[in-house]
């Protein structure tokens, strides 16, 4: 009987041993340790998927910034300008001065330009517009009227508020200037430079004044260069007088050995 207390007491704390909380804890940590592993894969896809979003944005990124870095880049310039941002004119109230300004091609492509002005009414230019080739260049001829100022004060050496502007537009070789063509291809056109007035003093000689006068010398040349008729480059023929009289020649030979062997057979 005593044995049998043993056991069955010893049994009871075995099971008493059984029923303590430990598997409870024992599955709670093991719950806990694969909700942890869970949340730790999860936030591991979540950190992954932020590396995957953040590489897919750094992918897109070089792009971004490349093409915002091609927009505040300063457009190519195709036309060299002399003066380069100025117009001088002689100071000369009441009258019409002449300004000028040589404009070259300095790409491998014909390029057209074209004049605008904020003053059409006191301003024009000649030419207007027109198409250069390749390292071709010309003197454009600006032309301006002043007005008189209200106090009688010398605008000399301060700056006019009319203001030039010079498009370019890359064009084929066969192509001819027209007006309509930088209206047509309006998305292509490009200013290569906002040009402003300053007047010069007629009386007083100085180095712009000089080049100015250079450069309207050499743009009237130019004029009456364009104004010669073309040389005429095709074949001449020399001796016309020779060759007609030869002709002339032979055919009386002929006609006398005509009115002989007529003789001879009579």
């Amino acid at each position: 009987m005593a044995l049998a207390n043993e056991k069955s007491v010893s049994d009871g704390k075995i099971w008493g041993l059984c029923k303590l909380p430990f598997w409870h804890s024992t599955s709670s940590s093991v719950a806990a340790s694969s909700s942890s592993i869970a949340s730790s894969s999860s936030s591991f896809r979540q950190h992954h998927n932020g590396i995957s979003v953040d590489h897919h944005s750094n992918i897109h990124a070089p792009l971004k910034v490349s093409s915002v870095a091609k927009s505040l880049l300063p457009t190519r310039r195709k036309l060299s300008l002399d003066p380069q941002n100025k117009l001088y004119f002689p100071y000369e109230p009441g009258k019409q001065v002449k300004s000028a300004i040589r404009i070259k091609n300095i790409t491998k492509n014909h390029v057209a330009f074209k004049f605008q002005t904020t003053g059409p009414k006191s301003c024009y230019m000649r030419p207007p517009g027109g198409v250069l080739a390749p390292d071709e260049s010309l003197i454009a001829t600006v032309f301006k009227f002043v007005e008189p100022p209200d106090n009688n004060e010398k605008q000399v050496g301060k700056k006019s508020r009319v203001k030039f502007k010079v498009m370019s537009l890359k064009v084929k070789d066969d192509v001819d200037y027209v007006p309509e063509l930088f209206d047509e291809r309006r998305d292509e056109v490009a200013v290569e430079q906002v040009l402003g007035v300053v007047f010069l003093d007629a009386e007083r000689p100085c180095p712009a004044l000089e080049k100015l006068n250079r450069q309207l010398a050499e743009a009237e040349a130019e004029v009456e260069a364009r104004k010669r008729p073309p040389e005429d480059t095709g074949p001449k023929i020399v001796g016309e007088g020779l060759v007609i009289d030869e002709w002339k020649e032979r055919r009386e030979r002929y006609l006398a050995r005509q009115q002989v062997d007529g003789v001879d057979s009579v």
